[in-house]
């Protein structure tokens, strides 16, 4: 008895599924027979998917995407550190736990405001990362003579020519006719 409960639950079911997937078509149980539709389904309605407009963030240029990103993940790591600072605190017991946590706290601290510091100077100086990253000293006045004397080094590299073009150039002789006596004039006149 028991499994004709469930074969009828399991039926009221299919049938439930294929009102709501079918709308109004009729559906009959005929006995030791697999259910018919006895109308045809309406068409389905139209659903109207709303336009998703651009966000402003999407319409910034790379280096400020590159920039958030970088920022976003700076303030995650600091996040973390702050959450492992508060669970050492917190699960310290003796005085001697408690404070080897806060010395742990306070080098980290350190840490972080010589490196807020580094990326002030370096940003001052409009240098870029690989350069901030060689910058020397402990206090800002020991920064800021670093930064200016790898800033006047970094002004000696030579630049990047736009276009590397080398030999002759084709476009300074706009009729394209070359005259062998012409050419032999010339290379005497130069040599």
């Amino acid at each position: 008895m028991s499994t004709e409960i469930d074969t009828k639950n399991f039926i009221e079911a299919v049938f439930a599924l294929n009102k709501a997937q079918f709308g109004d078509a009729r559906m009959e149980l005929v006995p030791d027979e697999v259910p018919v539709a006895v109308e045809t389904p309406a068409e389905p309605p139209v659903v109207e998917i709303p336009e998703v407009k651009p966000s402003p963030e999407d319409e910034l240029p790379e280096w400020a995407k590159t920039e958030r990103t970088q920022l976003r993940a700076e303030a995650a790591n600091y996040r973390t550190r702050l959450r492992e600072a508060e669970t050492k605190l917190g699960e310290a017991k003796t005085p001697e736990e408690y404070e080897a946590a806060v010395t742990d706290l306070r080098e980290q601290n350190a840490k972080l405001e010589k490196s807020i510091l580094v990326n002030k100077v370096a940003g001052k100086h409009k240098l870029n990362a690989v350069l901030s990253d060689r910058l020397r000293g402990d206090t800002e006045e020991e920064l800021e003579a670093d930064a200016i004397l790898l800033a006047s080094t970094a002004a000696f590299v030579a630049p990047v020519p736009e276009a590397l073009e080398g030999g002759l150039n084709p476009s300074e002789d706009p009729d394209g006719d070359m005259d062998p006596r012409e050419l032999a004039t010339r290379f005497r006149k130069h040599y």
